[in-house]
Parts: C-alpha cells; structure tokens; sequence
C-alpha cells in the first residue's frame, strides 16, 4: 500500500480518469436519458445517486471489516491505514445518502425527515462510524489505537446489516425496496425495469469504482502524511 511506483501511478491515473468519465455519464442518465418514474415523477432521478451512495458507504464498511481481521492478524500498519481511508470515504458517502434520501423525502413523503426504521437505521450507521474517528483521536499510543480501531471496524458493520435487514422486518416501515418483499410490501416493493433498470445498475457499477479510487487517493495522502511526519522527526532528532 505504500508503493508509489511509477507504473502504480499511471494506473491510478487511469482509473481516477476513468471513474470522472463514468460519473459524468451516469449524471446524464439520471437527469435526461431515463424518464421520470410513473408514480414519483422526476422526484426519483435522486434514486440513482441515493443507492449509489449507499453502495459506496457499504463497500467501504465492509472493507474496514476485511483490514480490521488482517490488522489484528498481522499488526502491518498498513491494514490500519487501509481501514482509516475506507471509514472516512464511507462517512462521506453515507452522509451523501442522508442528505439525498431527505431530498427525495421532501416532495414524496411532504417531510424532510421521519423517524421510520430505514431512515433511524442510516442515522446510528453514520453516527457508529463518526464515532470510530472520534476513538481512533482519543487515544494517544499508537499500537492501542490501532488495536481498538481494528475491533470497533468490525463491530461496527453490525448497524450496517441493520440497516439493510430492518426495511425486510419491521411492517411500519415506508421507505421503498427495490428488489424483494418485505413486511410492508409483501409484493415486492419498487419495481426496476427498462430504462430504471439499466440507469441503475450503471450508478452503482460507477458509485463502486469511484469508492475504490477514493480511498486509493486517501492511502496514498496517509502515507505521505506519515512520511512527512517521520522525516520531521528525524530532522528534529540531529538538531
């Protein structure tokens, strides 16, 4: 994680181009080449980018996961690098599909907010995270910060699955599913066909590489970080 080779470089290059390229494209699709939803009307364009976002926020959780179980089995403080990039990629992201669930809330539900399960669900997700920043600043030494932040990585993707568990078993519930029943809508909830569907599914392929380039770029600027701050270590120690 700490190559900076030149041929790394070109790649990150190229894909950071490329996931600009697709996220240009994908705006297209949402605002002019699929056509409003027959119950929501142009109101569901936001859809695309909310469930991208939310794809974004999961990769980047789940993958904190994935560096929490390699940190604490190898201690290479690159898992915990790789784990700090994927949290505050995926605050970012979740924060976005706060925000673009309350637009979308606004002209169908008469209300920018309402405590039904999915919405509360998404607010504990981002506040578990938040708090994962707020651990990692409040503990000074560098090995037990490291320690507790790989475990509460782990921990915390819990309030993700409840997240996505909640809107298939509470029945109160009255934010919209895409694919599958629930116990509100036993019929199967949202209905993703043609246009919607292909418009879709190319917000999240393009939400998923934009969370990889993402936190490849926040990697690489850890790195550096740590790299200034050991030279100025060192600098200091010969004067």
């Amino acid at each position: 994680m700490t190559d900076y080779s030149p041929q790394r470089t070109k790649i990150l290059q190229g894909v950071t181009i490329a996931a600009v390229v697709l996220f240009i494209i994908a705006i297209y699709l949402d605002l002019f080449w699929v056509g409003p939803e027959k119950t929501q009307g142009e109101a569901q364009r936001i859809f695309y980018v909310h469930l991208g976002s939310f794809l974004g926020s999961f990769i980047s959780f789940g993958a904190t996961v994935w560096a929490g179980f390699a940190y604490l089995r190898t201690r290479n403080v690159s898992w915990d690098i790789f784990g700090l990039a994927n949290v505050e990629i995926g605050l970012g992201f979740a924060a976005i599909t706060i925000v673009t669930g309350m637009t979308w809330a606004r002209p169908i539900w008469n209300t920018w907010w309402t405590w039904e399960p999915r919405l509360t669900s998404v607010a504990i997700m981002w506040l578990a995270y938040a708090a994962y920043i707020m651990l990692r600043s409040g503990i000074e030494d560098p090995e037990r910060r490291r320690r507790f932040a790989a475990v509460y990585g782990i921990v915390a993707f819990a309030s993700v699955l409840f997240t996505i568990i909640i809107i298939r078993v509470r029945p109160d519930t009255i934010h919209p599913v895409v694919a599958g029943p629930t116990q509100a809508d036993p019929e199967g909830g949202f209905s993703v066909t043609g246009r919607i569907r292909d418009t879709l599914f190319f917000n999240l392929f393009t939400f998923a590489v934009i969370t990889v380039v993402l936190v490849w770029h926040r990697i690489r600027l850890e790195n550096l970080s740590q790299q200034v701050q050991w030279r100025k270590i060192q600098v200091l120690s010969e004067l």
